[in-house]
C-alpha cells in the first residue's frame, strides 16, 4: 500500500512531483485504482480488522492513509468520504502523542499529519499548522519548498475552519445548510481545496 502510495524511493521533492496527482488530482482515473485495488482493504480497516497495523510507525502510516485518503477517492462526493475522518484522526494523535511520528521519514509524516488538518476543530487545525511548520523548518534547502507548499495549505484549510468553524465546502455532501457567508465563499476559485 506505501509503495503504491509514495511510489519508488527518491527524494522528498521527487517524490511529491511524480505522486502529486494521484495524492490531490481528483481524476476519475486515480479514483477508479484506489477504488479497485484497495477498496475492500478501505471496508476492512473501517471496521478495524485492520488495526494490528498501527503497531508500527509505518503500519499505523498506512491505516491513516487508508481511513483518511482513500475514501476520497472511493466515495468522492459521497458523505461515505468523511465517515473514517475520526479514526484516522485518533490514530494521527495517538502517534503524535508517543513520538512516534518522529520515526517516519518527512513526506511520510505529512501524510500522518493530514488528518489534522481535515478536522473541523480549530484546536486540531492550530496543532496541524505547527506540525506543519515544524516540518517546513527542519527540511533541508532543496526540499524546504515542497514542505512550505504543505504548510500553505495547512494554513489554508485553518483559515476555513478559524472563519467558519467548519469546511462549507462540504456542507451540500453532508446534508448542512450554508450560511450567506459560507455560499459567497463557496464562489470563490479554490474554496474546495
Amino acid at each position: 500500500m506505501l509503495a503504491f502510495w509514495f511510489g519508488p524511493p527518491g527524494s522528498a521533492a521527487e517524490t511529491a512531483a511524480r505522486q502529486r496527482k494521484l495524492w490531490f488530482g481528483k481524476t476519475p482515473e486515480n479514483d477508479v485504482a484506489v477504488s479497485e485495488r484497495f477498496g475492500q482493504t478501505l471496508e476492512q480497516a473501517a471496521h478495524g480488522a485492520l488495526d494490528a497495523w498501527a503497531k508500527t510507525p509505518r503500519g499505523r502510516l498506512a491505516l491513516v492513509i487508508v481511513l483518511d485518503q482513500f475514501p476520497h477517492h472511493v466515495y468522492r462526493g459521497r458523505r461515505e468520504a468523511f465517515a473514517c475522518d475520526a479514526q484516522a484522526l485518533t490514530l494521527s494523535l495517538a502517534a503524535i502523542a508517543t513520538g512516534e511520528d518522529r520515526e517516519l521519514a518527512p513526506l511520510e509524516r505529512v501524510f500522518l499529519y493530514l488528518p489534522l488538518e481535515h478536522a473541523e476543530s480549530l484546536a486540531v487545525q492550530e496543532q496541524a499548522v505547527s506540525l506543519f511548520e515544524t516540518l517546513a523548518g527542519e527540511a533541508a534547502p532543496p526540499e524546504r519548498a515542497v514542505f512550505d507548499d504543505f504548510l500553505n495549505y495547512a494554513r489554508r484549510h485553518r483559515d476555513v475552519v478559524a472563519r467558519f468553524g467548519r469546511f462549507p465546502h462540504r456542507n451540500a455532501i453532508l446534508g448542512r445548510a450554508s450560511s450567506p457567508a459560507e455560499i459567497e465563499f463557496l464562489k470563490q476559485p479554490g474554496s474546495g481545496f
